[in-house]
């Protein structure tokens, strides 16, 4: 039975390590776990999810031109209905379909009143994640002290140099 990319098999943790476990397969090859490829939630430490000796389902997601096999855990099992989607996204856009937008292909309407650009608000229901907020907190953050250099230097007249 030769591995093919896609293929759904049983094997069993061999070793593991920081960034990953290795999975003994059929034929007597060994496969590569990452740990990104793990569980759909983050990873910290393999050892949380995982015990040298455990059979595991894998999914052969790459083999490269040396022979060595890349497997996933996460895209074995089997697709929960509660998968994240960015807001504002529809599903068709999600599945990667191009259907033609209602709008002439436009992101954003302006209002038929005549009034200024209104962007799409997000959902307020959908979860954020953490790094989403950190990402939103740094963003604010940098322009919020962009803000104070430049109005302090317009107090004292200073001019930086690069």
């Amino acid at each position: 039975m030769d591995l093919a990319v896609g293929e759904i098999i049983s094997g069993k943790v061999t070793g593991i390590t920081k960034f990953g476990a290795f999975v003994s397969l059929p034929e007597g090859k060994t496969g590569l776990v990452h740990i990104s490829e793990v569980d759909q939630s983050y990873v910290s430490n393999i050892r949380d999810h995982l015990t040298e000796g455990q059979e595991v389902k894998v999914k052969i997601i790459a083999i490269d031109e040396t022979g060595r096999v890349n497997l996933s855990i996460k895209k074995a099992q089997p697709r929960a209905n509660t998968e994240r989607r960015p807001a504002g996204r529809s599903s068709a856009a999600a599945n990667g379909s191009s259907a033609p937008r209602s709008n002439g292909g436009k992101k954003y309407q302006r209002p038929s009143s005549g009034g200024s650009y209104v962007p799409r608000q997000p959902a307020k229901d959908v979860p954020v994640s953490f790094e989403d907020k950190l990402k939103h907190f740094m963003q604010d953050s940098e322009s919020r002290m962009a803000d104070i250099r430049h109005n302090r230097d317009k107090k004292t007249g200073a001019r930086r140099r690069k």
